[in-house]
């Protein structure tokens, strides 16, 4: 099967302060060691405690993993890092823990335990800090990147034959960081009672996938877990749909390639690198710059495209669904049409057939964003168990000229509304209904 793929959404970004983060903040100071955080220790548990209970081997695994970090940052210039990394930490710790008690496993059928919830967030802190901050930070060259899979994996990556490459990822050569990140977000998935409809659908995106031709995901966006979230719900839907999500490059924002926390995530994932609209007159200096690698981006999809096979994934609002403060619901964000034309425009310019899809999602309380766009890396970051959804619409044909226009973007926004509101009442989440 070939699969080339493209998706636009925002990964996964960490609650932190940009000025916290600038590296040249910490310019010569102690590099962040892997065996610094994952060693073991003997230090006393940290003063710091959750308010909410844990069962007790939560709360000793959440103040054993406290403390590593803290022994750590005290020995460093990186004490800013130490209030919001606790709190991330305490949200995770907590979202594992009633996972935990629900019953919720693995998909190998074993329990997710304290220890589980440790090692996944001291790995996490540790990328982060190896290819966010540290000597060995990773840089994303290329507006499209692919997937760091490492050497064990069965498809071949010429990077990985690069001497260079593989000593700066050194001991994490073999690791792969797409199934890292799965593995971090997906136990605070209750997937148990979670939905995924429309697979009828689904099997259709992917029969015309394996025939070569591209299909393009309209969704809404409302988690910057939304790609993990795309992988466990189709994992869930079988396995040559998680074999496809696999395969899905997510159009990303800046934050995903600068924010420390969000690189090993954004490693993990095949990527095409944008600006959104919302954001690049944000820096008028810097604004031919990104119109340049948005160019260049938008060359090296209609390539893809052209190629053929390629699974789309497009938020055409630009960004996550927001809470109405006032009122407590969440309605799914406008989609911008021009947003939605240029893909189509894309996909008759292949010359390949290009099958449009809207996909709903409802994964708003897993990590859930600010009430207001804001467009540093700094924003606070949560983490809840929770239910997720998704419903593959049915296909929109791409017909009419631009003329009629408008006509396929009210019609791929409506489908994805009537999806969405079906998943809420179908969760149990009828309170965010608009």
């Amino acid at each position: 099967m070939k699969f080339s793929s493209v998706a636009t959404t925002l990964l996964m970004t960490v609650s932190w302060s940009t000025q916290a983060f600038s590296p040249s903040r910490f310019a010569g100071t102690r590099p962040f060691s892997q065996s610094s955080i994952l060693a073991s220790t003997t230090d006393k548990p940290a003063e710091t405690t959750t308010e909410s209970s844990l069962s007790a081997s939560f709360q000793a695994a959440r103040d054993a993993s406290v403390a590593k970090i803290q022994a750590v940052l005290s020995q460093s210039k990186y004490a800013a890092l130490e209030a919001p990394l606790v709190h991330f930490m305490d949200e995770y710790f907590h979202s594992l823990s009633q996972a935990a008690v629900s019953g919720a496993r693995n998909p190998d059928g074993s329990e997710i335990t304290a220890s589980q919830a440790a090692n996944e967030m001291l790995r996490t802190i540790q990328f982060g800090m190896k290819y966010g901050l540290g000597e060995k930070k990773y840089t994303f060259e290329n507006v499209r990147h692919k997937a760091l899979r490492g050497t064990n994996h069965g498809e071949k990556d010429e990077r990985y034959d690069d001497e260079s490459f593989v000593k700066m990822l050194g001991d994490d050569v073999t690791t792969d960081f797409y199934a890292a990140g799965c593995d971090f977000f997906r136990p605070s998935m209750d997937l148990a009672n979670s939905l995924i409809l429309g697979v009828d659908n689904l099997a259709k995106a992917l029969k015309q996938l394996e025939n070569g031709e591209n299909v393009i995901f309209l969704a809404n966006h409302q988690s910057e877990a939304d790609p993990q979230v795309v992988s466990s719900l189709f994992e869930k839907a079988g396995k040559e749909y998680g074999d496809l999500a696999a395969h899905i490059t997510y159009v990303a924002g800046h934050k995903v390639t600068t924010d420390p926390l969000a690189i090993p995530f954004s490693m993990g994932r095949n990527l095409l690198c944008i600006h959104s609209k919302k954001h690049i007159d944000s820096d008028p200096e810097t604004k031919p710059a990104k119109s340049k690698q948005n160019m260049a981006a938008m060359n090296e999809m209609l390539q893809g495209l052209k190629d053929g096979g390629m699974a789309i994934w497009v938020a055409p609002s630009g960004g996550r669904d927001r809470r109405i403060v006032s009122s407590g619901k969440i309605p799914i964000a406008t989609f911008d049409q021009k947003t939605v034309d240029m893909f189509r425009l894309m996909g008759n310019k292949s010359k390949k057939p290009t099958h449009f899809y809207p996909m709903a999602m409802v994964s708003y309380d897993l990590c859930p964003p600010p009430d207001f766009v804001e467009a540093g890396v700094g924003e606070k970051r949560n983490v809840r168990f929770t239910p997720v959804g998704i419903k593959v619409m049915d296909e929109v044909p791409n017909v009419g000229g631009a003329e009629k226009r408008h006509l396929f973007t009210h019609s791929a926004e409506f489908e994805c509304i009537k999806g969405y509101e079906e998943l809420l009442v179908g969760l149990g989440m009828q309170k965010y209904l608009p």
